[in-house]
C-alpha cells in the first residue's frame, strides 16, 4: 500500500496483517481523490483512521492539516512517523470522541469496521454537524451489502468490489 499522489507519492504505508484493519486500497483512494478534486488547504478529520491512509493521502495532496482518531492508533502513528509528520492522533473510540469534539473540518473520512457501519449511521448523522465547516464533505467507506447510511445530501456513490464509497455534502 502506497501514497497515490502528491508530496508523499510512492511512500509505503504500513498495514497490519489480519482483519482488524482493512486499509483502503490504492485504487479506491485514487478514485476518491479524483472525485474530491482539489483538497488544498482543507482541514481533515480521519475517523476510524486505521492506517491513516485517507488522511495521509489528503495531506500529500495539499490539505492544511489532519486529525486522526481510532481505538488503536498503532498503524497510523507508525505511518505518520515514517513520513516525518507530527500530527494530532487520538486513541479513542471514534463515536465517543466525536461526541466531545471541537473544531471545524472541511473534509471528514469515515471508514468504520464493516460489521458496525449499519448501526452507526443515525448516531454519526447527529454528532457530525458539531465538527463540520460550512460546505464540508463527508466520505464514507463501507460494505455495499451493509452500507453506512448518513442523512446528508449525497453527492457521489460508487461500488468498488464489495466496498461502497459515498461522498456527502453538508
Amino acid at each position: 500500500m502506497r501514497v497515490v499522489a502528491g508530496r508523499y507519492k510512492g511512500r509505503t504505508l504500513y498495514a497490519p496483517r489480519g482483519q482488524a484493519i482493512r486499509p483502503t486500497s490504492d485504487k479506491v483512494r485514487g478514485a476518491i481523490f479524483n472525485v474530491l478534486g482539489d483538497v488544498d488547504g482543507l482541514h481533515v478529520l480521519d475517523l476510524f483512521a486505521g492506517t491513516g491512509a485517507l488522511g495521509i493521502e489528503a495531506l500529500s495532496r495539499g490539505a492544511a492539516d489532519a486529525a486522526f482518531v481510532d481505538a488503536d492508533t498503532t498503524a497510523v502513528e507508525r505511518n505518520l512517523a515514517a513520513i516525518g509528520l507530527d500530527l494530532q492522533v487520538q486513541e479513542r473510540d471514534a463515536v465517543r470522541w466525536l461526541a466531545r469534539a471541537e473544531g471545524a473540518y472541511d473534509l471528514v473520512f469515515l471508514d468504520p469496521p464493516y460489521s458496525s457501519a449499519p448501526s452507526l449511521g443515525e448516531r454519526l448523522t447527529a454528532l457530525l454537524p458539531a465538527v463540520l465547516a460550512q460546505n464540508a464533505r463527508i466520505v464514507t467507506e463501507s460494505d455495499k451489502r451493509a452500507p453506512l447510511e448518513l442523512s446528508f445530501a449525497l453527492e457521489f456513490e460508487r461500488d468498488y468490489g464489495d466496498t461502497r464509497v459515498r461522498i456527502h455534502r453538508v
